[in-house]
C-alpha cells in the first residue's frame, strides 16, 4: 500500500517543532528499511551530512624535490633526499600529511588514493631518453612498478633542452603500515638534471584521497 503524508509541522516526542529547532534529531525508517528517493528528486543540504561514507576529498597533499638531482647512470635511481612538503605562501593542503623517510612515503589513512608525479628533466647536449616510475609495496618490503612513463629529450639547440613526464596511478591503501610508495628515475648516461626547487614546484608529487577502500 502506498501512502502520502502531508503535514504542516513535525514535532519531536516532547512536542517541540522540528522546524527551526537546531538540536532535534529525527529518525526516518528503522534497521532493514529502504528509504527510496525517486528519480529527478534532489536532496538539498545546507548543513553537515554525515554517515554516507563519502565526505569528499579528506587528504590532498603535495611534496616536491627541493634541489636538482643529477642523473648520471642508466640504472634506476630512487629519489631519497631533498624532499619537502609544499610550504610556499598561497599553496595549500587538506587533512593529514603524508610522511616521508628516505624517499618512502607513508599514507596518513586507508583509502583509495590518486598518486601522481611530475618530473622535469633538463639536458645540455645530445638527445637522451628518460624514464620515470612510481613504485609501490603492499607488504612494506618488496616494491613493484605501479606506473612507468618513458620519454626523450631531443636536442633542439645548443642550450639546455627540457621535457616532463607525468606518471600516475590509483593506490588501494588497505593498511598504512604496509602500503607505501616511492619514486624513481633513470635515463641514458647523463648528465641529465631532474629539476628541483624549494620555493616552487619543478619536480613534485601529489596525493589525493578519493574515498574509502
Amino acid at each position: 500500500m502506498t501512502a502520502i503524508l502531508k503535514v504542516d509541522t513535525i514535532q519531536d516526542t516532547s512536542g517541540n517543532n522540528i522546524i527551526n529547532e537546531s538540536s532535534d534529531t529525527i529518525t526516518i525508517g528503522a534497521s532493514g528499511d529502504t528509504i527510496s528517493i525517486p528519480s529527478g528528486a534532489t536532496i538539498a543540504n545546507s548543513g553537515t551530512a554525515t554517515g554516507f561514507g563519502i565526505d569528499g576529498i579528506t587528504v590532498a597533499d603535495q611534496w616536491r624535490l627541493t634541489s636538482d638531482y643529477s642523473l648520471n647512470s642508466s640504472s634506476l635511481q630512487y629519489l631519497s633526499s631533498n624532499l619537502e612538503r609544499i610550504d610556499t605562501t598561497g599553496q595549500g593542503t587538506i587533512g593529514s600529511a603524508m610522511t616521508e623517510s628516505s624517499g618512502i612515503f607513508t599514507f596518513p589513512s586507508t583509502g583509495i588514493y590518486l598518486v601522481s608525479a611530475n618530473y622535469q628533466f633538463v639536458r645540455n647536449g645530445s638527445s637522451q631518453w628518460i624514464q620515470s616510475v612510481i613504485y609501490g609495496t603492499t607488504n612494506n618490503s618488496s616494491y613493484a612498478s605501479f606506473a612507468d612513463q618513458e620519454g626523450s629529450i631531443s636536442q633542439v639547440s645548443s642550450s639546455n633542452t627540457s621535457t616532463t613526464t607525468n606518471p600516475s596511478t590509483l593506490v588501494d591503501v588497505t593498511d598504512t603500515s604496509n602500503v607505501k610508495v616511492k619514486f624513481g628515475v633513470s635515463g641514458a648516461a647523463g648528465p641529465i638534471s631532474v629539476k628541483g626547487n624549494t620555493s616552487y614546484n619543478y619536480t613534485f608529487f601529489t596525493f589525493l584521497r578519493l574515498g574509502d577502500t
